[in-house]
C-alpha cells in the first residue's frame, strides 16, 4: 500500500509536528509512515484522512482515479496492516469514495488483537468460515452468509472460530467523509 501522506501534508503546508497534534499520533510514527517503514492500521488511516480532509482512498492510492467503476481481482488485492490480521484492500484505485472495503482473515485468538474503535460504521459479511466478534458486553458468533452492521465507535475485536482462518468482507464508512 502506497501512502501519500507526505504529499498531502506538504500540500497543506503542515509540519509533521502539526499533523501529530491534529491526529494524536507521534511525530516519529508519522515520519515512519511517510518513509514507508510503518504501514498504518485502518483506524490510523481513518484518523489521518480525517485530519487531512481527504478520503482514506486518496491517502493510500497512487493516483486520484475519478472512474465510476473499480474491479479488483483476487490476486490484485493490496495488503494492509491489520494489526496481526491478514487484511487486503478492495477498490484501492478508486477515489474519492465514502466506504473502505477490504477482505479480512481474522486471527484464531483474541490475544492477537486488541479492541479497536473508530469513527463511522462497519459492516461485516462472513464469506467463509465462522467468526466471533467481541464487544465490551456482548459476544456475537457469525457463520458463512451471516452479516453484522454496527457503530464502529463501539470497541470491538474479531477472531476466527473452529481452528481455521475465516474470510470476512469488511466495509467501513466514515461519517465525516460521507457528508
Amino acid at each position: 500500500m502506497t501512502i501519500r501522506l507526505k504529499l498531502l501534508r506538504k500540500q497543506k503546508g503542515w509540519t509533521l509536528e502539526f499533523l501529530a497534534e491534529q491526529t494524536g499520533l507521534t511525530k516519529s510514527y508519522l515520519s515512519k509512515i511517510e518513509r514507508g517503514i510503518s504501514v498504518p492500521s485502518i483506524a490510523v488511516a481513518l484518523k489521518l484522512a480525517k485530519a487531512l480532509q481527504v478520503s482514506v482512498e486518496e491517502l493510500v492510492s497512487d493516483r486520484r482515479n475519478q472512474e465510476l467503476v473499480s474491479i479488483t481481482r483476487a490476486a490484485e488485492r493490496a495488503p494492509m496492516d491489520g494489526g496481526g490480521r491478514a487484511v487486503e484492500s478492495i477498490a484501492a484505485n478508486l477515489a474519492p469514495k465514502q466506504m473502505l472495503p477490504f477482505m479480512l482473515r481474522p486471527p484464531l485468538d483474541f490475544v492477537a488483537s486488541a479492541f479497536k474503535e473508530h469513527e463511522g460504521e462497519e459492516l461485516l459479511f462472513v464469506h467463509q468460515g465462522r467468526i466471533e466478534i467481541e464487544f465490551p458486553d456482548q459476544l456475537v458468533q457469525l457463520e458463512a452468509g451471516d452479516s453484522l452492521y454496527f457503530n464502529a465507535v463501539l470497541p470491538h475485536r474479531i477472531r476466527s472460530l473452529d481452528g481455521s482462518e475465516a474470510q470476512v468482507l469488511v466495509v467501513v464508512s466514515d461519517r465525516d467523509s460521507a457528508a
